[in-house]
């Protein structure tokens, strides 16, 4: 059953025509084989090198495929992107690349089947091929190519998003008793030290409970993503003498680390980024408020005043 969204999208599609989707998908069917050839030019590893070419030839199969539709469509793609996609493997890595280009195959899939009627017979049974080849990107992809990053990220969120919630309370709650940042700074560094070892142990017990990987790495990755988190949330205070712009500028240090390796996180597993992110803030917000509140208390009660 066609929801009233799918049914809207082929209404519009038929009503385009055939050529306009045609153009369309060529355009799109050039970018990704352009991209993913340059991606296969770039790669060290055998394995993945392979794999990225012959990702390229489908795509340009495709290409060649709606070309015929619209023989005098110019098909050009930017050098902008292809350097934008080139740096992005550079830093996050090839898994996340390929998951990114690949999010929007599910409009793309869509699209075709909604067009699928105005295909002539005798092209049908390769545009059938065309669109179980879309489908079966990701799984061909992620069965060729796995990274240690990846294998590694439970570990990684897990390091930074108890390190944000943990020590930027701990800043928070130190605030209330002393009136000066650095002492606060200071106690969230040294918390951060423990705890970091005390995350890389469980980790490292965790990942010898039918983990794949190494449990050793898993408690690397856990440990410093920990101790690196406390250290940048630690920072704005031995820079400002001021409580209140020192806790906002740790928060938003913070969040914005969050929001990065939540989206990470979201585009490599499939997850909904705003759900996960806006819980995590949450909690870091709450356990914020809650931990200066209870400081604050304790300050008064005890009459610290360092």
């Amino acid at each position: 059953m066609l929801n009233t969204g799918e049914i809207d999208l082929q209404q519009s599609l038929r009503r385009a025509g055939l050529t306009e989707v045609a153009a369309e998908a060529c355009k799109d069917e050039f970018t990704d084989y352009t991209v993913y050839s340059a991606l296969s030019r770039k790669e060290k590893n055998p394995r993945f090198k392979e794999a990225l070419n012959g990702l390229a030839q489908t795509e340009r199969a495709h290409y060649d495929f709606w070309r015929k539709y619209v023989p005098r469509q110019d098909v050009r793609v930017g050098r902008l992107k292809v350097y934008f996609v080139l740096m992005i493997r550079l830093i996050l890595g090839l898994t996340f690349t390929l998951k990114f280009l690949e999010r929007h195959e599910e409009a793309v899939i869509k699209q075709y089947s909604a067009v699928y009627s105005l295909v002539p017979e005798t092209d049908r049974a390769r545009f059938e091929q065309i669109i179980r080849q879309e489908q079966e990107h990701e799984n061909l992809l992620m069965s060729s190519i796995e990274e240690g990053r990846v294998k590694y990220m439970s570990f990684i969120v897990l390091g930074l998003a108890d390190a944000v919630v943990e020590v930027a309370a701990i800043h928070a709650g130190s605030l209330g008793v002393y009136d000066r940042t650095e002492l606060a700074g200071l106690a969230g560094v040294i918390a951060g030290m423990a705890a970091s070892i005390a995350m890389a142990s469980a980790a490292y017990a965790q990942a010898k409970q039918g983990f794949s990987g190494s449990a050793r790495w898993s408690a690397v990755y856990t440990g410093v993503t920990y101790m690196l988190t406390a250290t940048a949330l630690a920072l704005p205070y031995f820079l400002t003498r001021s409580m209140v712009i020192a806790l906002v500028a740790s928060l938003v240090a913070g969040i914005t680390l969050v929001a990065f390796i939540t989206y990470y996180d979201s585009v490599i597993s499939g997850r909904v980024f705003r759900r996960q992110f806006t819980e995590i803030t949450a909690i870091i917000l709450g356990a914020t408020v809650a931990l200066y509140l209870v400081g604050l208390v304790i300050g008064d009660f005890l009459g610290i005043s360092f």
